[in-house]
């Protein structure tokens, strides 16, 4: 079986279980206060050309979106976020066990947009009733989106604008944003998140590491005591340079960039094949996310050979499924995936 049904089914970069090995038996402090988290961080301050950010390290993507959400909300506010968003649909109500309610826009695409946001802090606030209501304390989106979908800077630019003018701090979920920065059409770079977003994260599990999520706090305000809450939510590794290790290896000479460029352009010969036999995509995803509607027939006749993900019924003979590359797929695989799919 030849697997394409997500971006983290193999373990981690050759690179990074090289360091991992050579650094094994050096004896260093706990909590990511050790060297390697610090030239981690440095690395990645470079690279997003803020030197005045702080930069903290946590194991998965759902640990750290309730962390950073936590640390930002008070106990009567929520977050908003896209109907398809990870927050809402993937996460087992991690957010809400945290005490605070996920306030859902509508999404036909995974992207919400400024005027969603807007209109939704105005209705909060001309509500008479405003205090009976969970209020609007943050705006969460994901680059790319749950649906391989992504922002371009002008998209974002107008959030930044609604977030700053409504006193509403923006979250952005890069568990892939290697794959958003990497694609054909991107507009953006890291140095963009850090001038449009309040705080973010650059996913590693997902694109390379073992494990890990690098978060990036660029508001001042959310930066006191966020290493509190880092450690009451669990997310304080005792051996923390693990982490430190696998970003190092990562930012240190653009390898993280590079695998993600491999995935991109593999993920986009298999949209193109599907396209080439008249098989139209479920959503408009230049990243390493493909959603091709097959006939059920043709579903079938792949998953003999290949794994990939149900996405959703889109009538009773045709279904939407997610193929997904990663920094790991191999030429070879996606080769003879675009050979069968020509003889379908």
């Amino acid at each position: 079986m030849i697997r394409f049904e997500c971006d983290y089914a193999e373990g981690m970069h050759p690179r990074i279980l090289e360091k991992m090995i050579a650094t094994n038996m050096d004896q260093t402090i706990g909590y990511s206060e050790d060297p390697y988290c610090d030239r981690a961080r440095d690395l990645i301050r470079r690279a997003c050309g803020r030197e005045d950010s702080d930069v903290h390290f946590l194991v998965g993507g759902t640990q750290t979106n309730l962390t950073v959400i936590a640390s930002v909300l008070r106990p009567h506010q929520g977050v908003l976020c896209a109907s398809s968003g990870h927050l809402n649909v993937h996460e087992t109500g991690a957010i809400e066990a945290t005490g605070h309610k996920v306030i859902v826009l509508p999404s036909e695409d995974g992207k919400i947009t400024a005027q969603q946001i807007q209109n939704a802090y105005d209705s909060h606030w001309a509500d008479a009733t405003h205090e009976h209501i969970v209020q609007p304390g943050m705006v969460y989106i994901s680059q790319p989106t749950e649906n391989g979908t992504a922002y371009t800077k002008e998209e974002l630019e107008a959030i930044n604008k609604v977030c700053r003018a409504c006193h509403l701090p923006l979250f952005i979920d890069g568990a892939r944003l290697g794959y958003a920065l990497a694609m054909e059409d991107n507009d953006l770079t890291l140095q963009d998140m850090t001038n449009l977003a309040d705080i973010f994260y650059i996913g590693g599990t997902k694109v390379g590491a073992m494990m890990g999520e690098a978060v990036v706090i660029v508001n001042p305000a959310l930066k006191q005591d966020f290493r509190y809450i880092i450690k009451q939510r669990g997310g304080m590794l005792a051996k923390g340079r693990f982490l430190g290790i696998q970003f190092e290896t990562l930012f240190a000479d653009g390898l993280y960039f590079e695998v993600s460029k491999h995935a991109v352009g593999l993920a986009m010969q298999i949209r193109r094949a599907f396209e080439k036999k008249g098989i139209s995509m479920r959503y408009d995803s230049k990243t390493n996310q493909q959603f091709p509607i097959l006939p059920n027939e043709m579903m079938e006749k792949l998953a003999e050979k290949y794994s990939f993900s149900f996405w959703e019924k889109v009538d009773e003979s045709h279904t939407a499924v997610r193929f997904c590359t990663s920094w790991a797929t191999k030429e070879e695989n996606v080769m003879e995936l675009l050979g069968d799919i020509e003889k379908l």
